[in-house]
């Protein structure tokens, strides 16, 4: 079930954006913030450990595991990752510019299919016409506030 907070997006101030943030349902903080809790966890204890309770030889030891550890992550190609994570994005987002329903790729086929140059025809491609534009408006109206705005209610939209 997909969950529109437009209306709120659109009102929230900078603020009040925190608050913002634990309305939201399917927010990235909710989905991390249990792995945020434990790395955060394990950092302080390891922090502690090394500044508090190690020896010398033992913090030098510690430095050159760390050294060696960095080492070999250097070989995960970070930068490959993130040009991969930024081109399913925009693919993403491409996506769904390209899905929208423009109203005048189906009027050029309604244009071509229906025939008849009489009074029939005519009306029949503006009917068609009608609840395509009517579709569109209602898709556009859940997805934009300034939209929503516009035609608040369905009395407002007839």
């Amino acid at each position: 079930m997909t969950v529109t907070y437009s209306s709120k997006v659109a009102n929230a101030t900078f603020f009040g954006f925190h608050r913002l943030l634990l309305k939201w349902k399917g927010s990235i903080y909710k989905l991390l913030y249990r792995e945020f809790i434990v790395f955060a966890t394990f950092y302080t204890a390891i922090s502690v450990l090394y500044r508090f309770f190690l020896t010398g030889s033992q913090k030098r030891f510690f430095e050159k595991l760390s050294i060696y550890c960095d080492k070999y992550a250097e070989q995960i190609p970070v930068t490959f990752v993130l040009g991969f994570y930024v081109t399913l994005v925009v693919n993403r987002w491409w996506n769904q510019f390209v899905n929208l329903p423009w109203p005048d790729r189906l009027m050029f086929l309604i244009s071509s299919c229906v025939q008849g140059r009489d009074e029939y025809g005519r009306l029949l491609r503006r009917t068609l016409m009608r609840y395509v534009n009517l579709t569109s408006l209602l898709i556009f109206r859940s997805v934009s506030t300034a939209v929503y705005k516009r035609f608040p209610t369905m009395d407002h939209v007839v």
